[in-house]
């Protein structure tokens, strides 16, 4: 990266919005989109093309999804700087996703100047986490709450959202890239945790923790 130059790439599976977001960010002086993908496959295979100083990525797409691909992507090059724009505006989504690496955390609601703005804090390697959510992720460790889904483990979550979208054991293997077996341990643990009997249980808690759109 030089000064006054960041290469930014964009991960959004809706082309209008990624046209959008390229188009605000053409009309600064100092950010460039060098890349666009519209899946988490996509976006693992151009950031080791292109090497973008800035991923800019939805979590919710379809195949792996965002938070997979923080990890293909981070497995690859442990110096990316990637940060998440998400319609998401629960506390578990941010979470994970600053768990798995993120430098940065934004929802979708957000003022164009504020994505502009946290493109270029991450750029120089800084945490950027949208004022208002970071308030209420700092006041829910402070206190201590969680919700049921913060007992699962990163691959568990996983499996859990993609079981809650009605996803089977093979697709969710497939997509992960794991045994069907493999995803069958994860499926039960998930249940045994969350104590849901099936699939449209999971869907519901998912729901109630604003997980998924009603």
């Amino acid at each position: 990266m030089t000064p006054g130059n960041v290469a930014v790439m964009l991960v959004d599976d809706h082309a209008v919005v990624r046209m959008g977001f390229r188009l605000l960010l053409e009309g600064t002086e100092d950010l460039r989109v060098v890349a666009e993908a519209q899946s988490g496959e996509e976006a693992v295979r151009l950031c080791a093309e292109t090497s973008p100083d800035v991923v800019v990525m939805d979590l919710s797409m379809p195949g792996i999804g965002g938070l997979e691909a923080i990890n293909r992507i981070l497995s690859k090059r442990p110096d990316a700087r990637i940060l998440i724009l998400s319609a998401h505006e629960d506390t578990a989504h941010p979470r994970r996703a600053l768990a798995a690496g993120a430098k940065g955390y934004l929802t979708k609601r957000s003022a164009a100047e504020e994505l502009i703005n946290a493109i270029r804090t991450v750029a120089k390697g800084k945490t950027y986490i949208e004022p208002s959510m970071a308030q209420v992720l700092a006041v829910g460790q402070a206190t201590g709450k969680k919700g049921p889904v913060d007992v699962l483990s990163g691959r568990e979550f996983e499996v859990f959202m993609l079981l809650a979208k009605g996803k089977s054991v093979a697709e969710i293997a497939e997509t992960l890239s794991l045994s069907p077996r493999t995803v069958g341990t994860h499926m039960f643990h998930v249940k045994q945790k969350l104590n849901a009997g099936n699939a449209a249980e999971l869907a519901i808690i998912a729901m109630q923790h604003g997980l998924l759109e009603p």
